[in-house]
């Protein structure tokens, strides 16, 4: 979740589609605090200064929310607008709050509730606390100091829980984009590890070889005039060679290829822990009969590879018997109209019907993404 995403009051990334219903909803419904000096307004005032008091109040709540779709629909992230506009657009909300003092009185304090928490969601996190704090100290001051006004402490607390409130959001935010960016940079070097480990690999297996090959090859091309029988010779070595190398590099390509059941279940658990994904997965493969195990092994791989990536789940489970397997999770579910879409889900139905087996990929009963595998339809 991004600092974007935090102020828009929905949990995603930037990349995900917009919902302004649930962005306007969660700012728009506390307006409801403007309640208090509404009914103060409407109550104790009359003739132009309750039309001044209503407009004042009004073109506040239009600031808040008239900030919040500024940065909203014109900036990827709260603090890429310039500080000097920020600033001024708080510093216009806090001259409305003024406004509204004379006949509002001490309820128009309730409006730096909503400047703390705008200054905390839209500056840098110390700006928003030095402003929060400031306009705490303001409250408390003005209700001992104004005659007439009572020092209950509750606009002074209501500052302090909501400008926490933003903070504590901030700093998870922060906390779970860094995350993200760690489990990215894990995966980044997983492969990254792999691509390496087959690069020595296939050193290992064809650079003495090769060498040879060449060497050879040289002797023979020198001595095919001179020497006919040991060229010939030579070249039959090189063949020999040649063949052995290909036949390395079959090998190593079909241990690459090949996958062990067991071996990509203690894989999975790996990487699912490793994700702070909590797994739940079986701890014997004897039951599958031997035929099926590397097409359950692949799908163990995609199904948790596609867990880790765009699930979003904190619980995997993979249930296997003799003829199914299924990876189960509780994330956000599969995309409207996605289905089996993705290029590896793509190879891996191509893999299913190769087997003679079905493949499903859906909604899970209880939520979250369900991909299944079943041979002997």
């Amino acid at each position: 979740m991004t600092q974007r995403a935090i102020y828009l009051g929905v949990g995603g990334n930037e990349d995900s589609p917009r919902r302004p219903g649930v962005g306007w909803l969660a700012v728009g419904v506390w307006l409801f605090y403007l309640v208090q000096p509404l009914q103060v307004i409407v109550d104790k005032q009359h003739g132009v200064a309750q039309v001044l008091g209503l407009l004042t109040l009004l073109l506040f709540g239009a600031s808040y929310i008239g900030f919040f779709g500024f940065i909203r629909w014109h900036y990827p992230r709260p603090d890429a607008a310039p500080l000097w506009l920020r600033l001024s657009w708080l510093a216009s909300m806090l001259g409305l709050a003024l406004l509204l003092v004379p006949t509002a009185g001490q309820t128009a304090l309730s409006c730096l509730v909503y400047i703390a928490a705008t200054g905390m969601v839209s500056l840098d996190l110390r700006l928003g606390i030095v402003i929060a704090a400031v306009l705490l100290g303001g409250a408390e001051l003005s209700m001992r100091l104004v005659p007439g006004w009572s020092d209950n402490g509750s606009y002074g607390f209501a500052i302090f829980l909501g400008a926490l409130a933003v903070f504590g959001l901030r700093r998870a935010g922060q906390r779970a984009s860094e995350l993200q960016i760690a489990k990215e940079d894990m995966a980044k070097l997983a492969v990254q590890e792999e691509r390496n480990r087959f690069a020595r690999d296939l050193h290992d297996i064809l650079g003495h070889s090769l060498t040879v090959i060449t060497v050879k090859a040289e002797l023979a091309g020198k001595l095919i005039e001179a020497n006919p029988q040991r060229a010939a010779t030579e070249v039959a070595d090189v063949e020999s060679l040649a063949r052995a190398a290909l036949a390395d590099v079959r090998a190593a390509v079909a241990g690459y290829r090949e996958l062990s059941l067991a071996g990509e279940l203690v894989s999975a658990k790996a990487a699912l822990q490793a994700a702070e994904i909590k797994p739940d997965l079986p701890t014997t493969v004897d039951e599958v009969p031997e035929q099926n195990r590397e097409l359950f092994a692949w799908v163990v791989r995609e199904g948790v590879t596609n867990v880790i990536r765009h699930s979003g789940a904190k619980r995997c489970t993979i249930k296997i018997t003799a003829s199914q397997i299924e990876v189960i999770d509780d994330g956000k579910g599969p995309t409207p109209g996605g289905g089996a879409s993705g290029h590896g889900l793509v190879g891996l139905r191509e893999r299913a019907d190769k087997a003679e087996a079905g493949l499903q990929v859906g909604q899970a009963p209880g939520g979250g993404f369900r991909l299944a595998v079943r041979v002997g339809l």
